[in-house]
């Protein structure tokens, strides 16, 4: 897994060019060191070619505060106070999820949901959003793709709809690309290897992009 540390910008960087070649951003929802959603994502990760370049963060290990939502100011005041530009893991996250071309979430199904790390790092997609010319958020988000995977302990692949829906509508709102998803079934450590219908769509995932 490459290094979670990254180093402070003056500007944060993306890549408008449609020429760029794909930089794919693994973000492990889980907090469970080689999971059952993070074998599926390795698996897909290793059929990209070689000059991909991939970058992996758990977000379990780049903490965030919980998210502080100041859209609308304080009671009282229409003017939402500023929001000023990130530092620390924010930084790193934000720094990351705009230098991608592509974002693939691997988060497994918990309450029929993405993992509590996972939807925290959706909520901050608001706050970067009122960050306004400085970073241009939505404008440097629009084209890139999102891809995900998870995985459930029920049999049925339809228990994974929230979970889907939740990164779709994500997607559409940012103006991304939805590249595909994968849903495997295991619970317990490694039972995703038993899952060789899941193991073979994740190996070709990434067929589309390449």
């Amino acid at each position: 897994m490459n290094d979670t540390s990254h180093h402070d910008h003056d500007h944060v960087h993306d890549h408008e060019s449609p020429a760029v070649k794909r930089k794919f951003l693994f973000l492990l929802g889980s907090a469970r060191t080689g999971g059952n959603t993070e074998t599926l994502a390795r698996e897909a990760a290793a059929q990209l070619p070689a000059t991909v370049e991939q970058r992996w963060l758990r977000l379990h290990d780049v903490p965030l505060p919980a998210f502080d939502d100041r859209r609308h100011g304080e009671e009282g005041h229409t003017a939402a106070p500023a929001r000023s530009l990130p530092a620390g893991n924010e930084r790193i996250l934000l720094d990351a999820t705009l230098e991608a071309t592509d974002l693939v979430i691997a988060s497994p199904l918990y309450w029929y949901s993405v993992s509590a790390d996972t939807k925290l790092y959706l909520d901050y997609w608001a706050g970067w959003l009122q960050l306004g010319e400085e970073v241009r958020f939505r404008d440097r988000m629009r084209g890139k793709t999102m891809w995900a995977l998870t995985t459930t302990s029920h049999d049925d692949t339809a228990k994974a709809d929230p979970l889907l829906g939740t990164l779709r509508l994500s997607a559409e709102y940012m103006g991304m690309e939805w590249g595909g998803d994968v849903v495997g079934h295991g619970n317990r450590p490694g039972e995703i290897r038993t899952d060789t219908d899941a193991l073979a769509a994740a190996k070709g995932l990434f067929a589309s992009a390449m």
